[in-house]
């Protein structure tokens, strides 16, 4: 996910607060002492956890030479960059070369601009504002900011029982919505997009902040790219969200339930790529069809269409590798 910063210099409080209430990711201030009075959060200054001139460098791009030392500084530490006209062809070309960069911005229309150049994005913005509002719109901005998933209908070719196992459940600390679900696999060559527990049922309360995600030994898709066992979340980790057209965000995980339960294979294709997942065998466990409804796995049946992702197989420690591995 995009960095969100915000610059508190000349330094003022409310400014501060809402930063912190807005989740911004780190705050750059001339002294760190009055952000720590106010909550935990990162911050860059000379007394503060990140250090500028070590960790954090700033420097306005006027030519090619301010441009090519942005690229070198941004080898070894982070650098907020800024325009004097705001141009974003500097930019580009700074993104395209590196995932460390900074945009400085003073509103949430620059902000979108730099996330979304070359597609790929800045790393982050600095954002200089003495309007609280603009924090809370560039906020906004930085949460509908996160990739987007390919996604694309399985074929159900397999449904069968398969006995006993430990299943999870990964509880969120955020209210998940219908039609979005965590991408979770046997493999980590293709996932299925497993349904939170959002709709009512005759025998249990709706658990809104819940995906009854699959078996233990299960792969699932993070929000950097990487991937992790579901038996290795813990509190504090974040996960992706992904929603049927695609946009994903991220969710910090607030939970991990692991109980032994009837389990259910589920296998599925598409063209050429296959997936398949282990799930509890319940009514509540539910996948999504292309229009984003879900469907239970109580009532699943072979030749039902539902949504997954391909991914490039072959993971050592969550991270893809280009290497020859063989996952049945």
């Amino acid at each position: 996910m995009k960095q969100f910063w915000v610059d508190l210099r000349p330094w003022r409080k409310d400014l501060a607060t809402t930063a912190i209430e807005s989740g911004a990711d780190a705050l750059v201030t001339d002294d760190a002492e009055r952000v720590r009075e106010l909550g935990r959060v990162t911050t860059v200054a000379e007394n503060g956890d990140l250090i500028p001139g070590k960790d954090v460098f700033e420097i306005e791009i006027t030519d090619k030479a301010t441009e090519e030392e942005a690229l070198r500084l941004s080898r070894t530490a982070s650098v907020i960059v800024r325009t004097r006209d705001w141009t974003v062809i500097p930019l580009e070309n700074l993104v395209a070369q590196s995932n460390r960069i900074i945009a400085a911005v003073g509103s949430a229309e620059e902000a979108k601009v730099a996330l979304t150049v070359l597609e790929r994005g800045a790393a982050g913005v600095l954002l200089s504002t003495d309007d609280p509002a603009e924090i809370r719109r560039v906020a906004k901005a930085i949460a509908g900011a996160g990739a987007s998933v390919p996604l694309v209908p399985f074929e159900v070719t397999r449904i069968a029982p398969v006995g006993m196992g430990d299943r999870v459940c990964v509880d969120t600390c955020s209210i998940l919505a219908d039609g979005e679900g965590m991408l979770v696999g046997n493999t980590s060559s293709a996932f299925l997009l497993v349904h939170p527990e959002t709709l009512e049922n005759p025998y249990v309360a709706p658990r809104p902040f819940r995906v009854n995600a699959g078996a233990v030994h299960a792969y699932i898709l993070l929000p950097d790219g990487k991937t992790a066992y579901l038996s290795d979340l813990a509190v504090g980790d974040k996960v992706l969200v992904a929603e049927h057209t695609g946009p994903t965000h991220e969710a910090v995980v607030g939970r991990v339930k692991i109980e032994r339960r009837p389990l259910l294979l589920v296998e599925a294709k598409a063209g050429d790529a296959k997936v398949s997942l282990v799930l509890q065998n319940a009514e509540t466990i539910r996948l999504v069809r292309e229009d984003g409804t879900p469907v239970s796995v109580a009532v699943l049946a072979v030749g039902d269409k539902v949504l997954g992702s391909v991914e490039e197989g072959g993971r050592h420690f969550g991270v893809a590798v280009k290497e020859t591995i063989l996952e049945k």
